[in-house]
């Protein structure tokens, strides 16, 4: 199978994950705790490791404000209903909270979800024909009841590189919390939550950290004020919405007002977090830098390709290196459930037809409801993968 399903997913993934994590589940697979045997204690101190770990790569100042969540889509659950959290803004009105047509139903449906319940206002911005958020139409968009702003850092259906930092700013500039979805670009591409101004950065392990699903993680940052403070909800304190046990705090009758066990009620997934972390070791050995030149590089073949032949109608700019390594595109007068299953049956080709959970944005780009074909090469794709795809789509299109 050649495997171009990377937005998706990473596969292969990293040398040793699978290795590590069977190690610990044979070995080691004790539930964390602080004050606990010596196994517990190991386990504790193996998600210390990883935390900070995932802390040095973004540039995080605190790894006890990084959170293990279960995936991209709990990170931000947990991020936008903890600041949410039915509150009021001090003038007494709804929250109002501002996002994008690009973005994955992990941040379109809680959104609209509250928005529906009349707990929320909610204004959704633009992007022109690129995939590109201008930070202008972001910073035109607050309003006095302005609470967060949420944005992906990387579109998952044409792979467009956003402004984060922009934005950030604007959102510094008037006292918004920033919460940036870094699903796509965690492990590929730099990001510095200082830097860029980041509140909230919520992301998956299973991408571009080339570790098992069921991982990822939540960073909390220093503007996000801490549980014990007694603050005025329209601050931004984070509320959590599951409580449980703590491993190191079973004392308080509420969950413990401290960071990260604040918001990891319940037993960690300790396996995948040893997967987590040989995933991570081997991204850290690998400059980004080089991985997705790499993966641009072979993103622009296929933009090459289907821009030059009038079969084929491609979304988003021509220069790969706008992207990661993600690109969509229709061959004209054929479905793209179609294309993907006759890649699949026919050339033994991995790639992801459809709405790829982001309707807003393929309303935008006017592939919906049908959606697109998406190919979404990795870190360990190669020039021939490519060369067979391009190959195979030559004899698919009519």
């Amino acid at each position: 199978m050649i495997y171009l399903d990377n937005a998706a997913t990473s596969f292969p993934k990293a040398p040793g994950v699978g290795e590590a994590a069977a190690a610990f589940i044979a070995n080691d697979a004790a539930n964390p705790g602080r004050a606990g045997h010596r196994m517990a204690v190991a386990a504790e101190e193996m998600l210390d490791r990883v935390r900070l770990k995932l802390a040095r790569l973004v540039n995080a100042p605190s790894h006890e404000r990084m959170v293990f969540t279960l995936n991209g889509t709990d990170a931000l659950n947990i991020a936008i209903k903890g600041v949410i959290n039915e509150c009021v803004t001090r003038n007494g009105e709804k929250p109002h909270v501002i996002t994008t047509v690009l973005e994955h139903n992990s941040v379109s449906r809680p959104l609209q979800a509250m928005f529906d319940a009349g707990k929320i206002g909610l204004t959704r911005v633009d992007c022109d024909d690129n995939g590109l958020i201008d930070p202008a139409d972001i910073n035109a968009a607050i309003t006095p009841q302005t609470k967060l702003i949420v944005l992906t850092h990387a579109s998952n259906v044409i792979g467009t590189i956003q402004d984060a930092a922009g934005i950030g700013e604007v959102a510094r500039e008037h006292n918004v919390l920033f919460c940036l979805d870094a699903a796509q670009t965690i492990g590929v591409y730099p990001i510095d939550v200082q830097a860029m101004h980041i509140d909230l950065l919520a992301f998956p392990g299973h991408k571009s950290l080339l570790g098992p699903t069921g991982t990822g993680g939540l960073y909390v940052g220093e503007r996000v004020p801490e549980p014990s403070e007694r603050v005025d909800c329209s601050t931004g304190r984070l509320v959590p919405f599951r409580e449980g046990g703590t491993g190191g705090d079973s004392s308080t009758p509420t969950q413990p007002a401290l960071y990260p066990y604040y918001l990891e009620g319940g037993t960690p997934n300790t396996v995948g977090i040893a997967g987590l972390e040989a995933g991570l070791d081997h991204v850290n050995k690998h400059p980004m830098a080089e991985t997705l030149a790499h993966e641009q590089s072979l993103v622009q073949r296929v933009i090459d390709f289907v821009a030059a032949d009038e079969r084929y109608t491609l979304y988003g700019g021509t220069d790969a290196k706008t992207r990661v390594g993600t690109v969509s595109f229709n061959v004209n007068d054929m479905d793209a459930p179609d294309i993907g299953s006759i890649l699949d049956d026919s050339f033994d080709i991995a790639v992801r037809p459809g709405l790829h959970c982001a309707p807003y944005a393929h309303k935008h780009f006017g592939t919906f409801p049908a959606g697109s074909v998406r190919v979404s090469p990795g870190a360990f794709t190669t020039d021939d993968d490519v060369s067979a795809l391009i190959e195979a789509l030559g004899q698919v299109a009519v």
